[in-house]
């Protein structure tokens, strides 16, 4: 039996999918240098990398994962010299069309019948290699690789700004639109098709309904019904950074006590942010947040749940601890998101010297303003659905 002809309505040819990115080349290019730097100090002849993380900052954006799925399509040896993408016939083809176009990497591909193991052992015999992963017995320098993607270069920071607004944007839409009675399940569905119709990953979403978080800080969502008020809560992804985001709802005015403790949660995000400087200690930081908690009556409140952490290429990078001696750094993401019994408020903000800039905005949504040191800090209130917007902004 023989075939017929492909159709014409097949997909375009890869060549016309993707114009070469000059500026995500030359990061690319920095990059490698950086890492062949490092390997020379390290003595080393070649550096794996496996991680979505490393993937995703090497290439400046790239995704090393089966799109739905945790697994892993491809690794990158790195030598001095080169820098070689390794993978099975299967995916190389959708890695340079889609993911790593016109970026100078070189491919080293097997059928899809033979493990990527075997590809690696071939590769790495005879060579001084470590890896991010300890993979084959090689050196796991993972915790040292994290220090490369500590902070995020101005190319890396236009697409944080546009993601962190997306990601607010499909948060507040979503807060907006609910219906009273709604699932937290059939929210949390809503809220991921407005970030993946832009192409962001849902990499963490909550929604919390009724108080839900008092009991369970960590809650996903589940089939309990919205009555009163709701916490929304997302983190999405996007050419392999991450942004996140929380916002209150409630149906009619919020209860004194609601509207009381939201308010510390805020004054809480409100000093970490404003805190969090170039050169200061994570420590240091911490004390004047423990403070607030301490001042306002709640001091055991922060041992219930984490408060924030570093983020960018990391879903959850170098965590905010009271013994954290590590120093906030010019272009470093943190997510400050603190919790007080069943409030919670979070936001992302890029270090910037004495200053931070809020990447995840309120676009339409009531302010609260904050003031730490003098200075007025805006933070998203409770949304009462019932009320006009000239009510909006709440001292």
């Amino acid at each position: 039996m023989s075939l017929t002809p492909l159709p014409p309505y097949l997909p375009k040819s890869s060549g016309e999918i993707r114009m070469p990115d000059h500026d995500r080349y030359d990061e690319v290019e920095r990059k490698h240098k950086l890492l062949a730097e490092y390997l020379h100090l390290k003595n080393l002849d070649g550096l794996l990398l496996e991680s979505p993380e490393n993937f995703a900052w090497l290439t400046s954006g790239g995704d090393n994962t089966r799109r739905g799925t945790t697994e892993t399509t491809a690794a990158l040896f790195i030598s001095r010299d080169a820098r070689v993408v390794l993978c099975n016939a299967i995916h190389s083809g959708q890695l340079f069309d889609r993911e790593i176009p016109g970026l100078g990497f070189q491919v080293k591909e097997r059928p899809w019948t033979e493990p990527r193991h075997v590809l690696l052992t071939d590769l790495c015999r005879g060579r001084n290699v470590a890896s991010d992963s300890g993979v084959l017995g090689t050196t796991n320098l993972a915790l040292e690789l994290a220090d490369f993607r500590r902070s995020v270069t101005p190319f890396e920071t236009a697409k944080l700004r546009a993601l962190g607004r997306a990601v607010a944007h499909a948060v507040e839409a979503t807060a907006r639109h609910l219906p009273r009675g709604m699932s937290e399940a059939e929210v949390a569905g809503e809220l991921a098709h407005r970030l993946m119709k832009h192409e962001i990953t849902p990499a963490r979403i909550q929604v919390m309904a009724d108080g839900q978080g008092a009991r369970y800080r960590h809650w996903g969502y589940g089939p309990d019904k919205i009555e009163r008020h709701c916490v929304i809560s997302a983190v999405g992804r996007q050419f392999g950074l991450h942004a996140g985001c929380t916002r209150t709802v409630c149906f009619g005015p919020p209860p004194p006590e609601m509207a009381d403790t939201h308010q510390v949660a805020c004054l809480l995000q409100a000093t970490g942010i404003f805190f969090s400087n170039t050169g200061w200690e994570v420590a240091e930081t911490w004390k004047r947040v423990q403070r607030i908690y301490e001042k306002l009556g709640v001091a055991d409140e922060w041992r219930l749940a984490d408060q924030a952490e570093a983020m960018g290429y990391d879903l959850s990078g170098m965590p905010i601890t009271p013994d954290q001696t590590q120093q906030f750094s010019e272009g470093q993401v943190i997510h400050w998101h603190p919790s007080v019994r069943f409030a919670t408020t979070g936001d992302t903000i890029l270090i910037q010297g004495d200053q931070s800039e809020l990447l995840t905005p309120q676009e339409h949504w009531p302010i609260l303003k904050v003031q730490i040191k003098g200075v007025t800090l805006n933070r998203p209130a409770i949304l009462n659905r019932n009320a006009k917007e000239s009510e909006w902004c709440l001292d």
